[in-house]
């Protein structure tokens, strides 16, 4: 999942020689040979570690394919380790810790919280370069640099669309977000980015669920807008099913859902046509198995990310800056290297740029 902005602190080192590989939850190694890796480290590859939330979310699985596959092709070392749920911080602590005592020459990781950043600040202290994919660390100055999508704009996309389909009709929302037990910036972001695009004024811009519950919405052609409901989903079918399932309890008559990503929103749809209900369901993600649920319109619309991306550059930023001393950039404006996203839904508004599921079938992940 996505979100805002990066720090450019550069720090140089002399590379260490690493003996042993990193002792962590692990998918895999990808071993280092003959690459264009070997001038900048002495004969030796670059290791890299890349951290993901989970190896469940195919999301996350989609980053591990890439990344591995660019680091078999550079002739990085990368090793993968991942927490085994999306709040799961000390699985994560302890590879970055790992990485650290292993003479690693960077971190790539996708946050799980708050709670990482010690370890990421002590590893930058010990020269490691680091990366954030997908989830600007709070603050972003926590790490060195993040690829990521926009997930305000994709958000907005979402909002803007789900507005738009409305027609000035009066919203009943169910926000569906990641986590309440730590402010995640992706979390944050992808809830204010709809709630813009819906043009309900956010609360506070450091925190979900400070918007005004009752009033009118903006987008589309405007209307009163309601929120009805708003609980965390971890990211998952289960939570998402289970989150909806509640919101339906408290109001049956709920006609518009926004949801953290894909998995929760499939959740979503599942209780809801259990219920027979036909809201307007919106999610981010851009994941290929995602599709026919667009097709079929349980899932109205989603907005597509490219996660692959971000992890393949994840691993050239490194291999980059240790071989070519290369230092990666932030896009202009915005703090963090943005690797874009698409709105993909096969009922296009006039106003909100889309692509059908044929087309985003070419450009979908996983």
């Amino acid at each position: 999942m996505t979100a805002r902005n990066g720090s450019a602190e550069r720090r140089g080192r002399g590379w260490r020689l690493v003996v042993a590989g990193v002792a962590v939850v692990a998918a895999g190694t990808v071993a280092a040979c003959g690459s264009s890796s070997s001038g900048g480290s002495g004969g030796k590859s670059v290791k890299a570690v890349l951290i993901l939330k989970t190896f469940s979310n195919p999301y996350f699985v989609s980053m591990e394919n890439s990344a591995k596959a660019e680091a078999a092709r550079r002739g990085v070392d990368l090793t993968v380790a991942a927490g085994t749920t999306d709040s799961d911080t000390s699985t994560q602590i302890s590879a970055i810790d790992n990485a650290v005592a292993a003479g690693d020459a960077g971190i790539i990781i996708v946050s799980n919280g708050t709670a990482v950043n010690s370890a990421l600040e002590k590893a930058r202290a010990a020269g490691l370069y680091t990366i954030a994919l997908d989830t600007v660390p709070i603050p972003p100055s926590t790490v060195n640099l993040t690829y990521a999508t926009d997930n305000t704009e994709a958000g907005r996309l979402d909002g803007q669309w789900a507005a738009a389909k409305l027609a000035g009709k009066p919203a009943d929302v169910a926000l569906l977000d990641d986590l309440t037990n730590s402010v995640v910036s992706v979390d944050v972001d992808r809830d204010h980015g709809f709630l813009e695009g819906m043009g309900i004024p956010v609360g506070d811009p450091n925190i979900n669920g400070r918007e005004p519950a009752r009033g009118h919405y903006t987008g589309g052609r405007g209307g009163t807008y309601t929120i009805a409901c708003q609980l965390p989903t971890q990211g998952a079918i289960p939570g998402g099913k289970s989150a909806m399932q509640t919101c339906l309890q408290k109001d049956p008559n709920i006609n518009v859902v926004y949801a953290i990503n894909e998995p929760a929103a499939e959740g979503a749809a599942q209780a809801l046509a259990a219920a027979n209900n036909k809201a307007i369901v919106v999610a981010i993600d851009g994941g290929c198995s995602n599709l026919p649920y667009v097709a079929n319109g349980s899932i109205a619309a989603t907005a597509g990310q490219f996660p692959g991306k971000m992890a393949a550059d994840g691993v050239d930023a490194i291999d980059n800056l240790v071989t070519r001393h290369l230092h990666p950039a932030a896009s202009p404006g915005l703090g963090f290297f943005n690797t874009g996203t698409t709105l993909y839904t096969d009922s296009p508004l006039p106003g909100v740029p889309s692509v059908n599921v044929t087309a985003a079938k070419k450009i979908c992940w996983g």
